[in-house]
Order: C-alpha cells, then sequence, then structure tokens
C-alpha cells in the first residue's frame, strides 16, 4: 500500500484513462497512437470531484475528434471496479472528474496504521548524507532570540529531511579563534583591571563585550586567580589566553545546557580551532594557490574572489553584459601579519565537510545579514572543484521581533542587549517557543508574541493543536471505559464516512507525506506547522458535527478509529517539529 494515497490516485486516474483510452481504440471509437501527456489535478471545488483528468483536452487535437467526444469514449469505458473511485463524469470543455470511493477513505487509514511513527517516510533523499549547521553562535556570551529561532529552524529541518530518505548530521561550528575571541579576552582582561583597579582607572574598549556575563566571568577570574593578577608575571598575552580559555570553559556548557533545554543535542561540536592547530586552513589555502585562485598584494594573501563568482553567474545563465555590471570584490585569506582570516577558516571547514568528511550536501542556517557572504563562499568551494554552487545549501532567516502587550520588547534583564535564550525560556514553554519560531518559512520575519505565546486557549496555535490531541486521547479513554476499543483499520466499514467533515478530514490526513516531500524540497520545515495546525482544525470541525458515543456500531467504530488516526499524526507531527503531544491539558 503507498505511504502517498493522494499520488496513487493520481497514478491511478492515468491508468485508469489510459486503459479506457487503449479499449476505445480496440472499439473503433478513437484512433490509436496518440501519445497523451494529461494533467491529474485536484479541483479547489468539491462538487467537480476529488481529481480531475485533462487527458481528454490533451489528446483531441492529435485525434483530431472535439475533446467531449473523446472524454465520452473515455467515459463509457472506464472500469471503476476495484479502484479508488466510486464514479466520474465529465465537465466544462472536457474534463474527466473523478470522485473517491470508501475504498480509497479505508486504505488511507489502513496506510497510516502500517506506517506507525514512520508516517509521511519518504525516499527522495536516497540515503545521502546532509548536514546541517545551525545556531553556530558566537561562545562570548549568552545565545539570544536569532539563536532561538535558528535553532528549532535546523532542528525541525533535520528532521524534515531525515524523515525524507537522507543520512542527516546536526552540527555546531564554535568559533573558538580570531578577532571575536581576542576581543572576548580583551573585555574580561578589561573588566578584571576596572575590578583591581577601580572603573575610572582603567577605560573599556569601545568595542568590547558590554554585558553583565563578561563581569561575572571576570570576577569569577579574579577569584581563581587571587593576588596574582595583574602582575609582572606573566604578560598580559598569557592573561588573555588564560581567560578566552577561562570564559569558554564556562559558556560552551552553558550553551549546550539551553540547547539541551530547548530540545536540542548535536552529533559534534566542531571547533575552528581545530581547523587552524591542525594546518587545514593554511591547507586549504594552499590548494587555492595551487588552482591558481590567490595572488599576493600589499603582504596579503587574496582570494581572486571576482573571477571565481564570475564563472558562477556565468555557468548560472548571467550574461557576460549583466556580469560585468556587478560590484564584485576580492577577499584577503592571510593577512600581512600572517594570520589567516574568518573567511579561510570557513573555506577550511566546508571544504572538511565536503571532501574529507564526505557529506553530499552541506546546509547551513545563517542570519540574513550574512546574504552576502553565500555566493562567495560557494564560488570559493567551486574553485577547489567542490561544487560549493549545489552541495553548499545557506538558509537565510529573517529576524524575530519579540511583542509584549502589543509593543517590541528589546531588552534583556541580564545583559542589556539582545534577549537571550534563557531569559526567554523562563517566560515561556519550550514547547510554544519552539513551535511559534518554526510557524513562518525563514524567508519571513517572526513575530513572537509572548502574550500569545502563555494563552491556554485557541489563540494560541500551540495549545490548540494539544487540545486535539488531547481530547481524543480523554475520548478514547472514555469510551474504553464503556467497552468501544479502538478497531483496526481492517475492522471498520469505510462507507459510513458519508459526510463533508469525515471526508474532508481523511483527505488531510493523506497530505502528510506530500507535505514532508515539500518541507525537504524547499528546506522549509514550517510546512509541518501550517499541516498539522490545519488538521488540528478539521479534527476539531469534525468532532463538532459528527457523534462518536451513542451512535450505530458500525459508525461509532469508524469514527473512533478516524479519531485515534488523527492523535496518531497529530502527535507524529508535533513530535518532528520537537513539541510534545500531552494526553492530558
Amino acid at each position: 500500500m503507498s505511504n502517498n494515497m493522494i499520488q496513487a490516485a493520481r497514478e491511478q486516474v492515468s491508468a485508469l484513462t489510459q486503459a479506457a483510452y487503449e479499449k476505445a481504440v480496440s472499439d473503433g471509437v478513437l484512433p490509436a497512437g496518440a501519445a497523451v501527456k494529461a494533467n491529474v489535478e485536484i479541483p479547489k471545488e468539491v462538487k467537480n470531484g476529488d481529481y480531475a483528468s485533462s487527458f481528454a483536452m490533451a489528446g483531441a487535437k492529435a485525434m483530431k475528434l472535439p475533446p467531449r467526444t473523446v472524454a465520452q469514449a473515455i467515459l463509457d469505458r472506464l472500469d471503476l471496479k476495484g479502484s479508488y473511485f466510486d464514479r466520474a463524469e465529465i465537465a466544462g470543455p472536457g474534463f474527466l472528474n473523478f470522485f473517491l470511493g470508501s475504498k480509497w477513505y479505508g486504505d488511507v487509514l489502513a496506510g497510516i496504521e502500517a506506517a506507525g511513527p514512520a508516517y509521511g517516510q519518504g525516499n527522495e533523499g536516497a540515503g545521502k548524507k546532509v548536514m546541517v549547521e545551525f545556531v553556530s553562535a558566537n561562545p562570548t556570551g549568552p545565545m539570544h532570540m536569532g539563536n532561538a529561532r535558528g535553532g528549532v529552524l535546523g532542528d525541525a529541518l533535520a528532521s524534515v529531511l531525515a524523515r525524507d530518505g537522507y543520512d542527516v548530521w546536526r552540527e555546531f561550528y564554535v568559533n573558538d579563534a580570531g578577532n571575536q575571541i581576542d576581543k572576548f579576552a580583551r573585555s574580561i582582561y578589561a573588566r578584571c583591571m576596572q575590578l583591581t583597579l577601580g572603573e575610572e582607572n582603567y577605560p573599556f574598549p569601545e568595542d568590547g563585550y558590554h554585558g553583565d556575563d563578561i563581569r561575572e566571568l571576570a570576577q569569577g577570574f579574579l577569584d581563581k586567580a587571587g593576588e596574582t593578577f595583574p602582575g609582572a608575571e606573566p604578560s598580559e598575552a598569557a592573561w588573555l589566553t588564560a581567560m578566552a580559555e577561562y570564559g569558554l570553559e564556562r559558556n560552551i556548557p552553558k550553551m549546550k545546557a539551553d540547547l539541551k533545554k530547548y530540545g536540542i543535542e548535536y552529533d559534534q561540536w566542531f571547533f575552528e580551532s581545530s581547523l587552524h592547530n591542525s594546518g587545514y586552513v593554511a591547507e586549504t589555502v594552499g590548494l587555492l594557490a595551487q588552482k591558481g585562485w590567490t595572488y599576493e598584494k600589499d603582504g596579503a594573501l587574496w582570494l581572486n574572489t571576482t573571477e571565481l563568482l564570475k564563472k558562477k553567474y556565468l555557468a548560472e545563465g548571467k550574461s557576460r553584459e549583466q556580469v560585468d555590471k556587478l560590484d564584485l570584490k576580492d577577499d584577503v585569506l592571510r593577512r600581512a601579519n600572517g594570520f589567516y582570516t574568518y573567511f579561510a577558516a570557513d573555506i577550511a571547514y566546508h571544504r572538511d565537510k565536503l571532501d574529507r568528511r564526505g557529506f553530499d550536501l552541506a546546509v547551513n542556517i545563517w542570519g540574513a545579514d550574512h546574504h552576502g557572504h553565500v555566493a562567495r563562499l560557494q564560488a570559493a568551494l567551486d574553485g577547489l572543484e567542490l561544487d560549493g554552487s549545489h552541495r553548499l545549501v545557506i538558509v537565510l532567516m529573517q529576524l524575530v521581533n519579540l511583542l509584549q502587550d502589543g509593543r517590541p520588547v528589546r531588552m534583556s534583564k541580564r545583559s542589556g542587549k539582545a534577549i537571550a535564550l534563557h531569559d526567554l525560556l523562563d517566560e515561556v514553554s519550550v514547547d510554544a517557543a519552539r513551535f511559534f519560531f518554526n510557524s513562518r518559512s525563514s524567508s519571513s520575519p517572526v513575530d513572537f508574541d509572548l502574550d500569545l505565546a502563555v494563552r491556554e486557549d485557541s489563540e494560541n496555535p500551540v495549545y490548540y493543536i494539544q487540545y486535539a490531541h488531547a481530547r481524543i486521547c480523554t475520548l478514547i479513554a472514555r469510551l474504553a471505559e464503556e467497552g468501544a476499543a479502538v478497531p483496526a483499520a481492517d475492522k471498520i466499514d469505510a462507507a459510513v464516512f458519508t459526510t463533508p467533515q469525515e471526508k474532508a478530514l481523511i483527505k488531510n490526513l493523506a497530505r502528510l507525506p506530500e507535505e514532508i516531500r515539500l518541507a525537504a524540497r524547499d528546506f522549509d520545515p514550517s510546512l509541518v506547522n501550517r499541516y498539522v495546525l490545519a488538521l488540528a482544525a478539521d479534527f476539531h470541525r469534525f468532532y463538532d458535527a459528527c457523534y462518536i458515543r451513542g451512535e450505530a456500531e458500525a459508525v461509532l467504530s469508524a469514527r473512533l478509529k478516524l479519531a485515534d488516526t488523527v492523535r496518531a499524526v497529530v502527535a507524529n507531527c508535533l513530535n518532528l517539529i520537537g513539541v510534545t503531544a500531552p494526553e492530558k491539558m
């Protein structure tokens, strides 16, 4: 039985119409040899059938007959016995409209029962290895709201890709080297000096990190260092190294703890410093030089990003004139002081993903402010002959607007800057945070309404969905006490599903495999949120319109099975996006 019953019905429409055409040919009613490329669509209006084929219109010209004549010849020879359809009719200029019968509705429930928690599983990934790298926040302070959105977006996307047949790896890239770590250390050092000498006696760097967390780290370091700070020995450079290590040793475990509370765990935390210490950054830059993509200027080593981008854009179909108008610039890989840039390390890290570790696809979740870096990194990987233009996918994520009492919330209680993830999770549940942050596609900003996220009513979408699940669990428990257990799918009579609410609900249940396929294709896990919200709405409509308790045994049994199937699919979807499915509320 097909996992995707919508696709199965489409394919059956094509097979039925083709068989009817061949019978019409053998009957001498239609000419032979017409290769018809027909579309099978789902009409917007239910009165126009559940599926519509354009076979008659698509084949009319080749057959040199009016479309309705072709349609009538096919309709007269359609054999629907044992199919998913109980009738068909001609509409408009020659559409063949097909109406689903009870077999299809029953098979949807049976297919979901057979698949269990794996319902919706696809195979488009075909076992390809894909790394999803997400959050990757600088370990210099608390994670903020943007990280909160990137976290659930990356985690849910990884789950969706796994459900669509990919071999998925989750990774956090720790930027524990470079300028931001130097700034981090100097910020702690300055606070240590101020705590020792007085704030007025030591200037704090203008570009330093000003949060209270830096003050706390400085005080902790002084408590550990005792009276040896500042002292003549060790040197300032040695103190900076020690402070960076001290800060990272405390911040990284906090990040792991916050993310674990948020329901996120990684297969690996990958440290940027390992690329430098192993010589892999230098080796990668050397490879680019060997391939002729670098040059020296003013003592620095530059990447000829301009030519790499031109090559990339021309391969993508842009004209030479369009490319020549672009304002392209080259990038420094190694500064005149001998230090490698962040871009050089980034190229090396992605070479490590695609070459050394052999991932077929690398997917990164980045803030939209990094959009200018996307093509440059892909082009650099193209220069290493790693096909970065196709194997590196960057999902750009728009901002989060936090609202309370209808107004923007800008300040954090602790740091005085962006709202920290741990502060947010003190205010709202993990379920609400994960659902709200994944409620829109990455290309749209998210308005996170704190008041709505904590409400326990139907206005709060996550509550509304979880309530549907709990409502079904309560119903099943109550009916079990009365002796009515949930039946197996093959024990119900699907012919009793006659109301619009029942049919709409089963059709929606059948949509999940296609929604997962599209979510994986478009790197958009928010489709799962929208799907499960629509499913919950259809269930509530069904429950209000169709009685279960007190109905005739056949009706009670079938509707109870339908309700339990909805319960299973709601739990399936919530699990996919990392939200719980409570049995009581």
